[in-house]
């Protein structure tokens, strides 16, 4: 609806007179802004089209539609992660940031118009589903995401809980999309995870990076310690992580690290340059460290990822990671609406850009599923014999005898990273 007493012949002559009023009306904000005048051409050619479509569109669009609808198609096209957000989906961006929201449990960007997975939540409805990094929804409950932005694909999956959603899903691999029905529910994320993998040595999940995740892995830290009095080594999980809070990630590699640089940030502005750096004290001990990482550690997680692997303080083990490299600022507006804008990259202690490249890690493990009593069966031991006599100082069943061929049939990659954990903390003494 239009304002009370503002024609839209008043608003078109703005908008076309906005090339001779701002150079003079409003102070300049940097050199490159003075020498660059606003494009008259282009305005005349946008207020032309918004003229055609009052006149001649098939129904009657209000003039507020269609400037919200001008801002986010502005904001989507620059690139996959900038967007227009309204007062609910301001409110829901913050809720995420602090490990509570409705919906899914699903982090998402856009390619070739249609919505890309980056990587399921732990736990989630999406993961119960098994939604994987890489999966391209196509369709929401039978309708195509074409010709929507990220933001509107990502409402369209919001909803109360208890109700359910069906995607339409591209998966490479598969000939045909799959359908997949899938009830939503309130996501609480528990961001960080934790428990002894065996005697010495310790296993620390981050599904998330938000705003308490840095005390969070403390805390785990300390309770694996004292089960282990004392780790010999730890195996941090990064694998289909999305990213999350900024500082959160930075407060996670310097638990680690003792000095140096963490992350910088590099952007157009003054304000987006930005040096992070670790403080004394490795909360670790300078205990051999591996990070497990694949095509869905993203953001947060390869900047973690990046900086152990750059300071040599950790070995990064599974497949390249997502590339998301660049930094986005929320912009609150007047009006109670924010505007989430790219502003800046990362780079990593050694200078490397993470954007469109990601962190190549240092061992390459695929995503492999081992099939038990086939490519590692178990090896017979007395410990295997029904009814053989207790060793001294055995307990039940525990994690004993070959254990490691076990945990290699539920997850390989982590038995891997076990595996190299032992050998460094054999050559490091």
């Amino acid at each position: 609806m239009q304002s009370p007493g503002v024609s839209r012949q008043w608003l078109m002559a703005v908008i076309l007179g906005l090339g001779m009023l701002l150079p003079t009306a409003l102070p300049a904000q940097s050199s490159e802004a003075e020498e660059k005048p606003l494009p008259l051409d282009a305005l005349r050619s946008f207020t032309e089209v918004y003229e055609r479509i009052q006149q001649d569109y098939v129904e009657s669009v209000d003039d507020e539609t269609l400037i919200r609808n001008a801002i986010r198609g502005m904001l989507s096209g620059l690139d996959p992660h900038s967007t227009y957000l309204d007062t609910s989906e301001f409110q829901q961006l913050r809720e995420g940031t602090q490990g509570q929201f409705g919906g899914l449990g699903i982090e998402v960007g856009m390619e070739d118009g249609f919505v890309k997975v980056i990587a399921p939540i732990d736990d989630t409805p999406a993961d119960a589903a098994g939604i994987q990094p890489g999966d391209l929804i196509i369709r929401i409950d039978g309708q195509s995401v074409k010709g929507l932005d990220l933001q509107e694909a990502v409402e369209r999956m919001r909803g109360e809980p208890g109700t359910t959603i069906e995607l339409g899903i591209l998966r490479e691999g598969e000939d045909a999309p799959l359908e997949l029905v899938i009830e939503r529910a309130i996501i609480r994320v528990q961001s960080v995870r934790s428990r002894m993998l065996e005697p010495g040595f310790g296993y620390l999940r981050i599904s998330q990076f938000q705003s308490r995740t840095g005390d969070d892995v403390l805390d785990a830290l300390e309770s694996l310690n004292d089960q282990a009095d004392g780790l010999n080594g730890l195996v941090l999980d990064l694998r289909n992580n999305p990213g999350g809070v900024l500082d959160a990630a930075v407060e996670v590699a310097d638990v680690f690290l003792s000095n140096g640089r963490i992350v910088s940030t590099e952007g157009r502005s003054d304000e987006a340059a930005s040096e992070f750096t670790a403080t004394p004290n490795d909360a670790l001990n300078g205990e051999p460290l591996v990070v497990l990482v694949n095509a869905g550690s993203a953001s947060a997680a390869e900047i973690v990822a990046g900086a152990l692997q750059d300071h040599r303080r950790a070995v990064i083990m599974g497949e390249p990671t997502f590339g998301k490299g660049s930094v986005q600022t929320i912009l609150p507006l007047r009006d109670g609406n924010a505007v989430k804008l790219t502003t800046a990259r990362y780079y990593t202690p050694d200078g490397r850009s993470i954007q469109a490249e990601g962190i190549v890690p240092d061992v390459a493990i695929a995503n492999l599923q081992v099939s038990n009593g086939e490519t590692l069966p178990d090896a017979l031991r007395e410990s295997n014999l029904p009814g053989h006599l207790g060793g001294e100082g055995e307990s039940g069943e525990g994690e004993g005898g070959n254990s490691n061929a076990s945990l290699a049939t539920r997850d390989y990659a982590l038995a891997e990273a076990l595996n190299l954990l032992k050998g460094l903390t054999i050559l490091g003494r």
